[in-house]
């Protein structure tokens, strides 16, 4: 594991792994005025799927994926990481996979992976199961931080593809495939033109790479990431005062996955925009003289992306047509 997290040190790192504390510098030369920007998350219910698929190299991924696209919503650049896995008993080769998943994706985001806690604890947790978390931290120059405060009624809003449900809506997504349809993961879905573990257990994808593209070319006033909650209770987050979001049906592609679960369960419409990210993993809202520039971006980094809907006036809210 020493070693795992050793391929991740970026020349900011100060401390090795195996101390009481994880020391890092920010880069003085990069910054004028920085600021940290942190959060923390888990995977959810999606361990459940891992545990049962015997699948635990993709899960850390998830993770520092989620992570990094949280803190990208402000602009900040990833720098370093930390997880935390707590198990009832051990198992070595697991716990491997699952620090390799979380090393790789350290790597590719630019992000260290410089320490985290190993927790034992017999009796707490069934066996085979464990539980995950992870803590990052970026930086952003102070007068570059993205609030969402210039929003203005005439932006548009760009959507860019997610990879499946990323680590949002399991519970839900288990109970509709697993109980009302009776698929096993192994079962081949002709709907989904696959099998429902495989297209469960997609890797959130990160959006920091074509993220840091769009904000250096000053294309994003607000970006949101849509995790739980959906479009519907994320995109508010980013919005100021006076201003909501109308998202136009229709204008993405949505996964097969969300819809045959939402005829499996006959499940309303509000309800699915309200808990999956339903084939929109981020959203950016551009002000509309950058549209073209934003457009030329994105496609000169080969990302495709949907114009989804417009800023109006409002009360921070989202409203669909």
């Amino acid at each position: 594991i020493k070693y795992l997290a050793h391929k991740t040190f970026t020349k900011g790192v100060l401390s090795e792994i195996g101390g009481f504390g994880g020391l890092f510098a920010v880069d003085k030369t990069k910054y004028a005025d920085p600021v940290l920007v942190s959060s923390v998350d888990g995977v959810g219910t999606k361990l459940k799927l891992a545990f049962e698929m015997n699948v635990h190299h993709t899960i850390g991924a998830d993770l520092v994926n989620h992570c990094v696209n949280d803190i990208a919503v402000q602009g900040a650049a990833p720098m370093f990481f930390m997880d935390y896995l707590a198990t009832g008993k051990l198992d070595p080769q697991i716990a491997e996979k699952v620090v390799e998943g979380i090393a790789e994706a350290c790597k590719h985001n630019g992000c260290a992976l410089i320490g985290g806690e190993t927790a034992e604890m017999p009796g707490f947790y069934p066996e085979g199961e464990y539980d995950l978390a992870g803590f990052i931290v970026g930086v952003v120059e102070r007068e570059k931080v993205i609030t969402g405060k210039t929003v203005e009624p005439g932006d548009i809003i760009l959507g860019l593809p997610s990879t499946g449900l990323h680590t949002n809506g399991y519970s839900l997504a288990r109970k509709l495939l697993f109980e009302v349809a009776k698929y096993e993961p192994e079962t081949y879905v002709n709907e989904i033109k696959g099998k429902v573990g495989n297209e469960l257990m997609q890797t959130h994808r990160s959006y920091w790479p074509i993220a840091k593209k769009l904000i250096a070319a000053d294309c994003v006033r607000a970006m949101a990431h849509i995790t739980g909650g959906g479009i519907t209770e994320n995109l508010p987050r980013v919005l100021p005062r006076g201003v909501s979001a109308v998202i136009e049906f229709g204008s993405w592609r949505v996964p097969p996955i969300f819809t045959h679960m939402q005829k499996l369960g006959n499940v309303p419409h509000d309800d699915m925009m309200r808990t999956f990210n339903m084939g929109l993993g981020m959203l950016v809202v551009v002000p509309s003289k950058n549209f073209k520039k934003a457009e030329s971006v994105l496609d000169r980094a080969g990302e495709s992306f949907y114009k989804v809907g417009r800023i109006v006036k409002g009360e921070r809210k989202v409203s669909y047509s």
